[in-house]
């Protein structure tokens, strides 16, 4: 692996060219590299934990396909599998038997799932369980929380980190105000605004719906009882809870996050982990409640690529491969990484605030503990944009926004760990040297 990047011409060339015909020249707004100040790298190919760019450039990637790739990229067995579903057809638009067989791993692992539906994306998930609960509770309302993303659509893109953060929009053109007066956004890791929030609204409350670890302001964990105190405040008023696990679902547990907090929501929404790198998404929840979705009630939902044969192989085949070992190598591989980081931090004296949970990790540049979204724009951006153009060029793939997390793969090895801390430590000392200039 080159300690340095060569020519990038041939990713300049395609975003020139991708921005006469798609908006941004990308299909998705954080893979601009427009919060980290350069032009988006094109990928051409990756294998394990490493990507290569257009130009042949290769790195250690810590995005993962934001954390959809638990076991790298391109494992041999995923792949295989996966070709041999193409081989049986794209698209069927009907049942088939491999549905029956995600879902039944799924509600294994998931305790609080009795029921799912398969849709395409964490988006379509969320969208979904907001209908459900309005019309399983017949209220309106939802709260959710401050740098937590739930997707795109209308009802919760409002002080959403992510993208949202880091382009310093609030809301969305487009979005009616209507619509957003049914969304109640309240700092996440605030019980007390919370109860005062429910008994504001003691009887309009549908849902509460939230990321029990927060994965797009960058990681942020919740405080002792933060999580407890939604599911006893929700039962008491009459609420459903919605944990949404796009990312944390099977990235922290068999069980995702609420397994390991030993929190029972009413519904879970999923995403990345269950298709393998495929595009799909999941909600499930207790049998009463999910059974209000057509055909079985009145509640409308559909997709023709919901449960798609191939997706579904490729989720099928990577959780199969999840077993406690792939968890052991996750923890030790990323306590290595951030506890080396950590030390040499300690060593500089550079105000860098390290959160992790499991295999997600963040960056914050700043002296301060970040607990919640205002906290963590309290973080440097200059310098992280600085960081992030020293590990890029010195081959380390990071997520290019102060306010995501990163992620580590069973595909990565100790080595990679080594690498990216030579790295880290070459970097931040570049920062130091600027800081005192």
């Amino acid at each position: 692996m080159p300690s340095t990047l060569t020519s990038t011409k041939k990713s300049e060339a395609l975003y020139r060219e991708a921005c006469e015909i798609i908006p941004g020249g990308v299909n998705s707004p954080v893979r601009s590299f427009k919060s980290v100040g350069m032009e988006p790298l094109f990928i051409s190919k990756a294998s394990g934990p490493y990507i290569w760019d257009a130009d042949q450039n290769q790195y250690i990637d810590y995005v993962c396909s934001w954390g959809a790739l638990i076991h790298g990229h391109a494992p041999k067995e995923v792949i295989q599998n996966t070709q041999k579903a193409l081989e049986n057809g794209t698209s069927f638009g009907a049942p088939h038997e491999n549905e029956v067989i995600l879902a039944k791993m799924i509600i294994e692992k998931i305790p609080s799932i009795k029921k799912i539906r398969f849709v395409n994306s964490g988006t379509e998930a969320v969208m979904t369980a907001i209908r459900i609960t309005r019309a399983f509770t017949r209220r309106n309302k939802i709260i959710k929380f401050e740098g937590c993303y739930h997707g795109h659509s209308d009802s919760v893109l409002s002080m959403s980190g992510s993208g949202i953060a880091t382009f310093g929009i609030p809301s969305s053109p487009g979005v009616t105000k209507s619509t957003a007066s049914e969304t109640i956004t309240i700092p996440y890791n605030d019980i007390t605004t919370f109860e005062i929030t429910l008994n504001k609204f003691p009887r309009e409350i549908a849902a509460i719906i939230v990321e029990p670890v927060v994965g797009n302001s960058g990681v942020i964990l919740p405080e002792e009882k933060f999580l407890k105190s939604l599911r006893d405040l929700s039962t008491k008023f009459g609420c459903l809870l919605i944990f949404d696990e796009v990312i944390t679902g099977f990235r922290l547990s068999p069980g995702g996050a609420q397994s390991l907090f030993n929190i029972s929501p009413d519904i879970t929404t999923l995403g990345k982990i269950i298709g393998g790198g495929m595009p799909i998404g999941a909600v499930g929840g207790k049998k009463e409640i999910m059974d209000l979705l057509a055909p079985a009630g009145p509640v409308y939902q559909a997709g023709t690529l919901s449960g798609n044969p191939v997706s579904v192989v490729c989720g099928i085949t990577t959780l199969s491969l999840i077993n406690e070992k792939t968890y052991e190598k996750l923890e030790s591989l990323s306590a290595l990484l951030c506890n080396g980081m950590q030390k040499i931090n300690n060593n500089t004296g550079l105000n860098i605030q390290i959160n992790r949970i499991g295999s997600m990790f963040s960056l914050f540049f700043t002296n301060k503990k970040v607990f919640d979204f205002k906290s963590a724009q309290q973080s440097d951006r200059k310098r992280f944009v600085q960081f992030f153009k020293n590990m890029l060029n010195e081959g380390i793939y990071l997520a290019p926004s102060p306010f995501e997390a990163n992620f580590i793969s069973s595909a990565h090895k100790e080595e990679d760990i080594e690498k990216t801390l030579v790295a880290y430590k070459k970097s931040t000392e570049k920062l130091q040297i600027t800081n005192n200039l």
